[in-house]
């Protein structure tokens, strides 16, 4: 398959996670999200998660007040703006590029996973960073469409991987029908194909079936995906299906993929009983490496990491500890985007 071709009838893509880029989109936890309970722990999460990603890629950190930030390693830049929570994988832009090769920064409706969360800041992220002159260049206000990065994968050829319980959930865009929302998908991203994701699903997942749970799209056809194979867990029948419904897929160009089943981690539960999400699909694609979740259970976090190496062999794979994001039932990649370096000014 040739990477970054375009359809003659078709005049921007959504790039790969996997194609290069420049920074990380990342946002601070504070006093006034959810994390408050917790807020040293998961701090320390954070900058262990920002000391590994600027050993390659810069790290663009949003935060209400920069004096809480503290001391940063080289390659940090902190902007001041208020956030209402840290999942920036879904309020940050989504960058396509134009058929003559340049940036454009698409800024798609978040509303708190279909009004479930306060989003007011979140949502106008984007909008300040243009503002800021953090970000410039072609700018597309998409707020007609709630679009969360996390619910979508690009292989960047074309073809647009999603969930059915995700798009089509309460409160996000109604009463556009599947067709309707499938044709503004495409238009919007410049793909040629969206496969729709109709099973699996992870206990405790408050996004209404994100992909990046579930399955992502990797180099030379392939899909990651997570499976299940202990059938007394009550996951195991539904990401069944989804498997045997992944083996029917194909790309925009009509190839079957080839599949690679992650494991599932062990079951972690909150402090309350409730099951958490935790998910090694959840891992990062940086320009050199994959940055990948632990959930504290070595021989699991073992398999997966060999696992991710079959998929990406020409990237390191690296290992990070991620029990604490779990416990706001989110994981690596919900709490980072990438931006290509076109769009930042300082870089």
């Amino acid at each position: 398959m040739i990477l970054n071709r375009f359809d003659e009838k078709i005049s921007r893509r959504l790039p790969a996670e996997w194609e290069r880029h420049g920074a990380i989109l990342m946002a601070w936890p504070h006093c006034h999200t959810d994390w408050a309970y917790m807020l040293d722990e998961v701090r320390q999460c954070y900058r262990n998660i920002i000391a590994e990603i600027v050993k390659e890629e810069h790290v663009i950190l949003l935060a209400p007040d920069a004096s809480e930030v503290g001391e940063m390693p080289a390659g940090v830049t902190v902007v001041e703006m208020p956030t209402n929570d840290t999942w920036t994988r879904d309020y940050g832009p989504l960058t396509a590029q134009t058929a003559d090769g340049k940036p454009l920064i698409l800024d798609f409706r978040f509303n708190g996973w279909g009004l479930k969360f306060a989003a007011c800041h979140d949502n106008r992220a984007t909008a300040r960073l243009m503002e800021e002159r953090i970000f410039s260049g072609d700018y597309e206000c998409c707020e007609d469409i709630v679009l969360e990065g996390g619910s979508i994968e690009s292989d960047g050829c074309g073809t647009i991987l999603t969930t059915s319980c995700c798009l089509m959930a309460p409160n996000r865009n109604q009463p556009l029908t599947r067709e309707e929302i499938q044709s503004e998908i495409l238009r919007r991203l410049g793909a040629r194909k969206l496969l729709w994701l109709d099973h699996g699903s992870l206990a405790g997942d408050d996004t209404d079936g994100h992909i990046d749970t579930l399955c992502r799209l990797a180099p030379h056809n392939t899909i990651i995906y997570t499976g299940c194979s202990d059938s007394n867990d009550e996951h195991y029948a539904d990401l069944a299906a989804m498997a045997s419904q992944l083996r029917s897929f194909s790309n925009a160009d009509g190839e079957p993929y080839n599949l690679i089943e992650l494991p599932l981690p062990d079951a972690i539960f909150d402090e309350d009983g409730d099951r958490l999400p935790a998910t090694y699909a959840n891992y990062l694609v940086l320009n050199g490496s994959v940055l990948m979740p632990t959930y504290g259970q070595p021989a699991k976090d073992k398999l997966a990491a060999d696992t991710l190496r079959v998929a990406f062999p020409d990237r390191e794979i690296r290992m990070i500890d991620c029990c604490a994001l779990v416990r706001q039932h989110g994981s690596l990649h919900c709490a980072t985007m990438q931006i290509p370096s076109e769009i930042i000014t300082f870089i």
